[in-house]
């Protein structure tokens, strides 16, 4: 864990405004989703760097607006999901969070082993709309910093780089996770352009400036360079999962009539483990009974 500093966002703008900013320490909320997961290394690894990524896509939206992005790719570890919102709840799942892969050849996580190199990004927006915006794009390296930086060029037409790293310790907790979004805006001079591109490949990786005690901020000065950042607000960033007793008895309720009666008949109990957060939540026979009559009022006349 990381020395008790919490899970930070700051957003900012540089260079004349020029420049949209974000940057994350997402340590304590990454290690909160690797443990109710008990997710190995790498799958740790991919689930963070796309937390990380939801975490600054969240502070993008408004009010009670909240994405959900996915990573489909045809890696070992399956689907990476996210959920993030305005007000800086994340919550996040690995399909097969124990699927092992190797290191790769520079003796580093192979995020593109597990994730895969071929597959999708899709991110849905609920905006408060009555549909919801989809955007995605194909996965170009799966190593994710990259294939979010083509994301958002070709779906949200928003030329950007994004960095996102996870350092994970010999014991398999994490040490660091964090990143960064750096978002051009119209009208930035072809030199300021090519000063921003040669920043950004002369930059060490996210979770090394972290370990050496750099903070979101000072990794967005390391960009933009000092005095130049103007940070316009600083928000914490937790690890909540929405689930609870009372919607999963309604989830079972939605089940229907028929469903219920099965359950009930053919094991007299139900227990439902929710993908997010690992919570289990049992129900018994009375409790079902009660539920099934639930069901049949809604759908009696």
């Amino acid at each position: 864990m990381n020395n008790g500093l919490k899970d930070v966002l700051v957003r900012g703008t540089a260079w004349g405004g020029k420049l949209r900013l974000f940057a994350v320490r997402t340590t304590n909320l990454v290690e909160e989703m690797r443990r109710r997961q008990d997710s190995f290394p790498t799958a740790t690894a991919a689930l963070g760097r796309t937390a990380a990524v939801g975490a600054m896509m969240g502070a993008m939206l408004k009010g009670n607006e909240k994405l959900t992005i996915q990573v489909k790719g045809d890696g070992p570890i399956g689907a990476v999901v996210v959920d993030a919102n305005a007000d800086g709840d994340l919550r996040g799942y690995i399909d097969h969070p124990q699927a092992h892969h190797a290191s790769n050849s520079l003796g580093k996580l192979d995020v593109a082993g597990a994730v895969g190199t071929s597959g999708h990004i899709h991110v849905i927006k609920d905006l408060g709309l009555k549909e919801p915006y989809r955007g995605s794009s194909p996965i170009i390296s799966g190593e994710l910093g990259e294939d979010f930086t083509y994301y958002f060029t070709v779906s949200e037409q928003t030329p950007s780089a994004v960095g996102v790293g996870v350092l994970v310790d010999t014991d398999n907790s994490v040490l660091h996770a964090g990143g960064f979004i750096v978002q051009v805006m119209p009208g930035l001079a072809d030199d300021d352009l090519t000063r921003l591109e040669q920043a950004v490949a002369a930059m060490p990786p996210v979770t090394s400036l972290l370990d050496q005690g750099e903070t979101p901020e000072s990794i967005l000065e390391w960009l933009v360079g000092e005095g130049e950042l103007t940070v316009h607000d600083t928000m914490e960033l937790r690890f909540r999962c929405q689930c609870s007793h009372e919607r999963v008895a309604q989830m079972l309720v939605n089940l229907g009539e028929q469903e219920l009666k099965s359950i009930i008949e053919e094991d007299g109990h139900a227990e439902i483990v929710c993908h997010f957060c690992n919570e289990k939540y049992s129900f018994d026979k009375p409790q079902l009974e009660e539920l099934l009559e639930q069901a049949q009022s809604k759908t009696s006349p």
